[in-house]
């Protein structure tokens, strides 16, 4: 099944998407990265706020599976506490120039896809990609020495990818800050621990600066 997918707003997929319905991926896949993006879950990284961003969800998470391929959380499931293989889907390729994503499973990937597509294309050494929504780290940015991308890239575009490509080149184990995304951090690591403890020394630093 083929869905070209589009949207201009906050929090919504703007990439073109190739989807095809298929099994979830093997749990052995997901469980390493699932009980990461739990413990974000908990420090509220990652989850749903009806005062927020138009009450949608927030955050997402992906690992690498071959070098052109990575797992990601499904569309809308950062409300979750918990995911199951369910909520995982695979991304087979990732064109930024035509801005495209082609991905099988049981649930469309994230609306961040392309940016997580993005820096694994920019850094082989990058086997996890986490994006959160953190306030008072995304306030506090310039005070935690973060790379900040320019406020005018706009969220889940093909110039957002290429911003975020670009840092990771010089330095793919780094926290940036999404300055056109409101809270937007992304976080790569060469395992799902490597990548979220960044996050949260970040984020005691922040609420030491608040």
């Amino acid at each position: 099944m083929s869905q070209p997918l589009t949207a201009e707003t906050e929090g919504v997929t703007k990439y073109h998407l190739d989807f095809k319905m298929a099994p979830a991926p093997a749990w052995s896949l997901c469980a390493e990265l699932d009980a990461w993006r739990t413990l974000l879950f908990m420090l509220q990284l990652t989850g749903q706020d009806s005062q927020r961003y138009g009450g949608l969800a927030y955050g997402n998470v992906s690992r690498r599976v071959t070098h052109d391929s990575f797992l990601i959380s499904g569309t809308q499931t950062g409300a979750l506490p918990r995911l199951s293989a369910q909520h995982y889907c695979r991304v087979d390729h990732c064109n930024i120039n035509h801005n495209r994503i082609t991905a099988q499973g049981p649930i469309p990937p994230s609306s961040e896809a392309l940016t997580h597509g993005a820096a694994y294309l920019a850094s082989p050494a990058i086997h996890c990609v986490i994006h959160v929504h953190s306030p008072v780290i995304w306030t506090h940015a310039e005070s935690l020495a973060m790379a900040v991308i320019d406020p005018v890239v706009a969220y889940g575009t093909p110039e957002m990818a290429e911003s975020v490509a670009k840092l990771l080149e010089e330095n793919p184990f780094r926290v940036i800050a999404m300055g056109g995304h409101q809270d937007g951090i992304l976080s790569c690591g060469a395992t799902p621990e490597s990548a979220v403890q960044p996050l949260i020394s970040h984020l005691a630093q922040a609420i030491l600066y608040a």
